[in-house]
């Protein structure tokens, strides 16, 4: 073994050996694929079956108790794929595995029927199970040598996460709004493949590193962990008498883990097919679901009380800051995975996400700096690991240019796209309407005009004697030549009937066969363009997502330094930092959503700095957890304290997509910033109850720093 890591740190690149950019492309293509197809569900579940890019057309909350199951799902299933790969399999195989069976779930997600999707999901759940704990091993075996590079070496590593996160979302999501759902499901498949074939065919380089089970668990750091004082706390705290899991905590554990996995099972299977495994638990108006989830909590409580209580007094004390911290962690992921919930929802029907002449001009030059210039400086990295490896591993150098090749042309095709994009007026005919109120009186503007509703002429509709036809006139927005007069068939493109996009005789065909299929009309509208007007480009719903990788990448080496200064803050005030922070940004959002009227949109630079404030929230909160899990705890239960962790992140995914889903009933109810202050005062509340714990949280750490 020790031979193994002599020769990998003989091949540098960046003074880092060449099998830690291995390892940095294999986790960015995989987190291309999972963020390219995190950031599609939700919005392809709930957009309306009829249109120009059709969905499934489910209720927001329907989407958001499935992903929040599969969100969830992600942070258990690693636990026994840490199991497995320490066991039987080994770190690289366990790799490879879970790489092929998330590979298949993006494959049977882009078949797009409700079995493909469902089978899909599982796959990616049980893959990023074998993925998720091996990669950090791999890089924690390569460094045992070298620790003082170890902190560096994550820094890389977490710029492939970043970059792939980043990528995912942007071309992914562009394929699957502009071109159809299954290209950018099938486009983070692919890369999956590729990335698991480059990581299979890079092998040789690593030698036994990682190739077989180590025969003691060796739980990785995070960064920004010092080593040698987490030894030294974890030596005194193992001067503990043993406190061996009891059958009372055995019975405790395993029953409380039943029923959380059956909520997480039960709550999408109740909304989307009527399936109740706990609706015999209903006690008035509470779901049967909720009786069982809290009866679980209960005993999960019994059993981290008994547990705790069985140690001394500093231990003792350093658990229950540890728990604390957990909590506050619920809050602030259930109000940062919005993002892949309620903000999809949000970006799709509230922003203005249109942009013309100049403006859009400006946006085109802007997303080509962002887009080539990252990709320029991970294509160098390339040519440097080429340069290193090639006699060594050829077949995975090729696999990499071949993915780069493929990014280019996606990347080239993409920017084309947006600039060459002119806006059209087409006109069409339209039924106009009276538009009522609930008690049948017609509704009237501000200045006391009676307004009307317009309904476009599709092909299926029969016009009646008494109906007014009236030309309307609309924009489309596309990147082909037409000219004054020309016909054309338009449809929807949003699900409030508003925004239409062009047909061509491939999406013509598509409408007319839905709209058989689902026995309803097709909404196909003939048009005819009266004028040609300037550049113009529709920002794709995907495209905010990416604002968050973006950031990290900007801000993450100034909180780093912030950190290792004097100034740094404790662990309770960065908590509160994260949680306010959070805060503010869901405070930006309601305030630029208040009073929004039907038809109108919010500006985009709202969302743009509510991701800006998220990501600030998130340095300052995420990497300060993991660290204080190896600090706090004794070294016999790391491993349990880690799962205890990742269970406060599944509770707090779940709770966020759960919350998330309810954004149309909420702005229904009330408005949908009242929906954003939800966000603004709970993370607000939980950071300042947090910082007041702060003198009780450092007289319970005891020193830990």
């Amino acid at each position: 073994m020790n031979t193994d890591i002599e020769n990998l740190f003989k091949d540098k690149v960046l003074s880092h050996p060449a099998g830690l950019f291995v390892l940095f492309f294999t986790e960015m293509w995989e987190r291309f694929s999972f963020y390219g197809m995190r950031v599609l569900l939700v919005n392809f579940l709930t957009m309306a079956a009829i249109g120009y890019n059709p969905g499934w057309e489910w209720s927001v909350e329907n989407a958001g108790a499935l992903f929040g199951t599969y969100a969830m799902l992600l942070y258990v299933t690693p636990i026994i794929g840490g199991y497995i790969a320490d066991k039987y399999t080994g770190y690289r195989w366990a790799v490879i595995i879970g790489s092929l069976i998330m590979t298949l779930g993006h494959a049977s997600m882009a078949l797009e029927t409700e079995f493909s999707l469902y089978l899909g999901l599982v796959l990616l759940v049980v893959g990023t199970g074998f993925f998720k704990p091996t990669m950090t091993s791999i890089i924690s075996e390569m460094y045992k040598k070298n620790p003082e590079k170890k902190d560096g070496a994550y820094t890389i590593y977490y710029m492939g996460v970043n970059a792939g996160a980043f990528f995912g979302m942007m071309l992914c999501g562009y394929l699957a709004e502009k071109i159809g759902w299954a290209y950018g499901f099938g486009l983070a498949g692919v890369f999956m493949l590729l990335g698991t074939l480059q990581f299979w065919l890079a092998g040789p380089l690593f030698g036994k590193i990682g190739a077989k089970p180590t025969k003691v668990h060796e739980v990785e750091l995070p960064q920004n962990v010092n080593e040698k004082s987490v030894e030294t706390e974890n030596k005194q705290q193992d001067d503990e008498k043993p406190n061996p899991f009891t059958t009372l905590d055995k019975v405790l554990i395993v029953i409380s883990s039943i029923i959380g996995l059956g909520y997480a099972i039960n709550d999408p299977m109740s909304k989307i097919a009527n399936i109740d495994m706990f609706s015999a638990f209903q006690i008035g108006d509470i779901e049967g679901q909720y009786i069982a989830v809290l009866f679980g909590l209960v005993l999960f409580l019994i059993l981290v009380v008994g547990r705790i209580l069985r140690y001394t007094a500093v231990v003792r004390d350093r658990m229950i800051a540890f728990i604390i911290f957990a909590f506050f962690t619920v809050f602030f992921w259930l109000s940062f995975e919005q993002g892949a919930s309620s903000l999809v929802i949000f970006a799709r029907d509230s922003v203005d996400r249109m942009l013309s002449g100049n403006s859009a001009i400006a946006f085109n030059i802007i997303n080509t700096l962002l887009t080539v210039i990252p990709l320029v400086i991970i294509s160098w990295v390339l040519y440097l690991l080429w340069k290193k490896t090639f006699k060594k591993i050829p077949g995975s150098n090729v696999v990499l240019v071949i993915c780069f090749l493929l990014m280019w042309g996606i990347v080239g095709w993409m920017l084309n796209r947006d600039f060459k994009t002119i806006a059209y007026d087409v006109s069409y005919n339209a039924i106009e309407k009276a538009d009522l109120d609930e008690n049948g009186v017609q509704k009237k503007t501000e200045t006391g005009e009676l307004k009307f509703v317009y309904l476009p002429i599709t092909q299926g509709y029969s016009i009646g004697p008494s109906d007014k036809i009236v030309t309307r006139t609309t924009s489309i927005a596309e990147p082909l030549d037409f000219k004054v007069g020309d016909k054309l068939n338009i449809i929807t493109k949003n699900n409030e009937g508003t925004e239409f996009g062009y047909l061509n005789s491939e999406r013509l065909d598509f409408a007319v066969n839905q709209g058989i299929q689902l026995n309803r009309d097709n909404g196909v509208v003939e048009a005819q363009v009266t004028q040609v007007r300037d550049n113009e480009v529709e920002i794709t719903v995907s495209w905010f997502s990416i604002l968050n990788s973006f950031f990290i990448i900007v801000f993450a080496s100034f909180f780093s330094r912030w950190w290792e200064s004097k100034y740094n803050p404790s662990a309770a005030t960065k908590y509160a930092l994260g949680l306010i922070i959070m805060g503010v940004g869901f405070g930006l959002l309601a305030f630029g959503s208040y009073g929004l009227v039907e038809g109108v949109k919010v500006s985009m630079v709202w969302l743009i700095l509510a991701y800006l404030f998220h990501t600030l929230g998130e340095l300052c909160l995420s990497p300060v957890g993991l660290s204080y899990v190896s600090k706090l705890v004794p070294a016999r239960m790391i491993a349990l304290m880690f799962g205890m962790w990742y269970l406060a992140i599944a509770i707090g995914n779940k709770l966020a997509a759960v919350l998330g889903g309810q954004i149309e009933n909420i702005t229904e109810e009330y408005s949908l910033s009242t929906f954003f202050v939800i966000f603004t005062i709970v993370p607000t509340v939980a950071g300042l109850l947090v910082f007041a714990l702060n003198p009780v949280l450092k007289k319970l750490m005891h020193g830990v720093k």
